[in-house]
């Protein structure tokens, strides 16, 4: 399958579309207070790299499928480790203090065996008092109606050039699955960048069945970044397991 991240003009524009924000606070607090932490799924890097601007002295290793994010981890960074590849591709044994997988990039993970698979290797990753830490957009929000045409997001470039980007989610499905399309123009371009992905959304009950099944279990869960607690309106469902 095509990893839309792989494409560079797209990676380009990640950083700009999901930029920094007071909220991404509550992982960099988690990987500063491990000695070695490993971000699966690290995009161009930005937890990782902003751990190392803050002072972190131990190992940090970020995986990723695709080159072209790790590209431009690479260029900010170089005394983190950047590997291509994901959980099915490299498996690390007792290596981790913490494990993280932020953006959302859980949900990418589409079926029961995907998540036990991924969730497995995650632990299998850790030290024996290890913590796994990662988020998924609760699903009794909807979050998906909002990601509409009529819902717009604008910004600039950094040449300050206007930009627009505009989802269009398609129905849940039984399973969960809501396939996105994105299309993202600007006055300076020729024509749009159009992208399509697909994410699963999950109850927290399942989810927890699936953690039990890879030997974790919920140590903490917020309903967002503040720590807030999770309630059927909150944004996310934010999982912090431990090995059981």
């Amino acid at each position: 399958m095509h990893n839309p991240y792989d494409d560079p003009a797209v990676a380009a524009l990640y950083d700009l579309l999901n930029p920094w924000a007071a909220c991404d606070d509550f992982y960099l607090d988690l990987v500063m207070a491990a000695p070695t932490a490993l971000d699966v799924g690290c995009g161009t890097g930005l937890l990782l790299r902003t751990a190392r601007a803050h002072g972190h002295t131990g190992h940090l290793l970020g995986l990723d499928p695709a080159d072209a994010m790790l590209d431009i981890a690479r260029a900010h960074a170089t005394d983190v480790t950047w590997t291509r590849g994901d959980l099915t591709t490299h498996t690390w044994d007792g290596a981790f203090d913490l494990v993280t997988m932020t953006g959302h990039a859980f949900q990418e993970l589409h079926t029961d065996h995907d998540i036990v698979h991924a969730l497995t290797a995650m632990r299998t990753a850790l030290t024996p008092t290890g913590l796994i830490a990662f988020e998924t957009r609760n699903i009794t929000a909807r979050a998906w109606e909002n990601r509409t045409p009529d819902h717009p997001w604008t910004g600039t470039l950094p040449d300050g050039t206007p930009l627009t980007d505009v989802n269009d989610a398609h129905p849940i499905t039984p399973q969960g699955l809501v396939t996105f399309t994105s299309t993202t123009t600007s006055p300076s371009w020729d024509t749009p960048l159009t992208t399509h992905s697909t994410l699963r959304f999950l109850t927290p009950d399942h989810l927890d069945t699936l953690l039990a099944a890879a030997g974790l279990k919920t140590v903490q869960r917020h309903g967002n970044r503040d720590r807030t607690p999770l309630t059927p309106t909150s944004p996310e469902v934010i999982t912090l397991a431990r090995p059981t």
